[in-house]
């Protein structure tokens, strides 16, 4: 017996956006395609280091930014310490992170550690910290990245530059492009990303050997202190800080802090390493922050020598200055200059990807946690999370457009939100040795690291509180309140979804009544009166709400002429026009004894997108909407391809 013809599927079209979509970033990925590569720890370091070192293009320059205005030239003297409160603190946290890389394994640092530690809610603190931080770092990095280039045009081109003008162009191009190239599915692994860290190594260790060697031939010349358009020169006074106040330092402090965002980066990405993951990570992390500290300190010792000093605008930067002055004239310098520059340029916009797979993955950690939108688990066309993509990208370009790029302004949002998150690792580390009375040198170290990122949280929020970091202060609490608000939403819902009781199967109601909601008389109403006899239902009628008196007699006409139905049309007042309001009543009353349910079946007319959403209304999900707390009442939509009917006809007429 010849196996019976199957009809083959009807062919769907895609939607235009889904056409545009694909057109845009590539055909759609599927599951199977998601791989993770295992990286190796030099190739782990290139590719999760961006981030971190390359805060060494001004985290110098920060601090300089506070001090010179206060004590002029005995700022760069005063850069030494005040680094070297940086670098104390940057062990510290070293020692901290360690233990986490090696405690736990999974992808989501300080976020994990707090959960794990101090509970779901308290977590969300990290949480925020780590999200704001992704947010701020885009827009740090990027904008440090464009002031690179500016700079190179302004040292190269006799110091003017028409560029100025352009840097919040190129910075929100720049982020756009990220966001484009995210969205598209590129991964942060291989040998692409991991290049722009070395060859950022290399040009600061380069610039260092070659100002070290000019200092021993005979001294590095100094940058001209008084050249326009550098910050005002405070004057020195004596005491041991030079006349600055405690307030000053503690500020400058503040702001060199923001050399060490990026630290947590390999903790967020602990499942990236081969096999024994916990080690490599913990190798990787202690070779990071050696470069980092070297780094750190080899700019802030060349600032201290050449008194490369900030300027008003940020061009050029206090890095650009330093390579310009330390390579010096000619064919050669120039050289040295533009690879200095291009490689911090491009490193700074290396490290700016990174929150682009960063965010993502923590907000989908926290949505899985039921703290954020479910929407933000899902993955898009080409696996990547393109919610918190697109979501990243537009909070990153407004915080652009609000500070204009100014890396400076931009600064006084970032390291509160970077010390809270290296506060609550440290602290949770504290709490995990603690309950296990492990080990006291370990408890004793994250609770130093602990306390001391507290304090720079606290010295951040006063001392640049007016210059931005209220913000920050505000949106921390909000932020947490939001997410265990949302949280709430979703046990709520989850009881009221479970709160079963005893299923009974037998039928409730004795009747069963299913009315189409009829406006107009066409192919849409006929295949929903088809519909309503498949139900099987004890009456099927059609319903006109009349609206207009004239029109609702006409289709009683034409209705009375439709061939092969007995299905009366039920013409029901509705003079005021409150359609939903006419909808309900007459549920209520056809439901009222208890024993009767109604189905109302309401044909959908759809039409190709976007003209026919301009051209037409559907108040099928707003009647759904309406009645949904009616008990025996159900709503259902009975589509009509509008579309597909007019092709049709045009294929007959032809």
């Amino acid at each position: 017996m010849a196996d019976p013809e199957v009809t083959p599927p009807p062919a769907v079209r895609d939607r235009l956006a889904y056409r545009v979509k694909c057109r845009l970033l590539g055909p759609p990925l599927v599951t199977e395609q998601l791989s993770h590569e295992k990286l190796g720890n030099p190739l782990a370091l290139g590719v999760l280091a961006s981030d971190c070192i390359s805060s060494t293009a001004y985290g110098s320059e920060e601090m300089l930014r506070i001090l010179v205005p206060v004590v002029g030239a005995a700022a760069f003297t005063l850069l030494m310490p005040v680094t070297g409160a940086i670098l104390l603190v940057l062990l510290l946290l070293t020692l901290s992170y360690r233990d986490v890389v090696s405690v736990y394994t999974r992808a989501g640092g300080s976020y994990v550690v707090a959960r794990e530690n101090f509970g779901p809610r308290v977590a969300q603190i990290a949480a925020v910290a780590l999200l704001v931080d992704y947010i701020v770092t885009v827009a740090v990095q990027t904008a440090a990245g464009t002031d690179a280039l500016i700079s190179l045009a302004h040292l190269t081109g006799d110091g003017y530059t028409g560029l100025d003008h352009l840097k919040l162009p190129i910075t929100t191009g720049i982020v756009v492009l990220l966001m484009y190239g995210n969205l598209r599915g590129i991964r942060e692994a291989g040998r692409t990303f991991a290049a722009p860290a070395y060859l950022f190594m290399l040009a600061v260790a380069l610039m260092l050997v070659v100002g070290l060697v000019r200092a021993l031939d005979g001294g590095l010349p100094h940058a001209d202190l008084h050249a326009g358009g550098v910050v005002p020169l405070g004057q020195a006074q004596s005491g041991w800080l030079y006349g600055a106040s405690l307030f000053m330092v503690l500020r400058a402090f503040a702001n060199g802090g923001s050399s060490l965002t990026g630290l947590e980066a390999i903790s967020n990405s602990v499942s990236v390493f081969r096999s024994p993951q916990g080690v490599n990570a913990r190798r990787t992390l202690t070779v990071m922050s050696c470069v980092l500290g070297t780094m750190v300190l080899g700019v802030s010792a060349l600032a201290h020598f050449t008194h490369a000093v900030p300027y008003t605008d940020g061009n050029p930067t206090v890095i650009a200055q330093e390579a310009d002055l330390v390579f010096g004239s000619g064919w050669a310098g120039t050289a040295g200059l533009v690879y200095v520059q291009l490689a911090t340029a491009l490193i700074l916009y290396t490290g700016a990807n990174t929150p682009f797979t960063g965010f993502p993955f923590l907000a989908s950690f926290v949505a899985e946690d039921r703290f954020l939108p479910r929407k933000l688990m899902r993955r898009g066309h080409r696996l990547a999370f393109s919610s918190g993509i697109i979501a990243l990208t537009v909070v990153a370009l407004a915080l652009l457009l609000v500070t204009g790029a100014n890396v400076d302004k931009l600064v006084a949002l970032y390291a509160i939100g970077v010390f809270t998150g290296f506060t609550m690792a440290a602290a949770g580390m504290t709490a995990h040795y603690w309950r296990r009375r492990e080990s006291h040198w370990k408890t004793g170290v994250n609770l130093a690291a602990a306390v001391v990122s507290a304090l720079v949280v606290v010295i951040f929020a006063i001392t640049k509180f007016t210059e931005g970091a209220w913000l920050v202060v505000v949106v921390f609490p909000l932020g947490v309140w939001a997410l265990i608000r949302i949280n709430r939403e979703y046990r709520e819902e989850a009881a009221a979804l479970e709160e079963m009781t005893p299923f009974d199967d037998e039928p409730r109601w004795r009747r069963h009544f299913v009315y189409v909601l009829v406006d107009v008389l066409d192919l849409a109403t006929v295949k929903a009166l088809r519909y309503a006899h498949e139900l099987r239902p004890d009456e099927v009628r059609a319903v006109h709400f009349a609206i207009d008196e004239t029109r609702a007699r006409r289709l009683a006409a034409r209705w009375e002429e439709l061939p092969g139905t007995n299905v009366p049309l039920e013409l029901v007042e509705c003079p005021d026009r409150r359609l939903r309001h006419a909808v309900a009543g007459l549920a209520s009353r056809v439901t009222a004894d208890g024993t009767t349910a109604l189905t109302l079946l309401v044909p959908r007319r759809t039409y190709a997108r976007p003209l026919g959403a301009l051209l037409h209304t559907d108040s099928g999900d707003e009647l759904a909407k309406t009645l949904q707390r009616l008990p025996n009442v159900a709503v259902t939509v009975v589509p009509f391809d509008v579309t597909v009917a007019m092709e049709r006809l045009r294929a007959r007429r032809a």
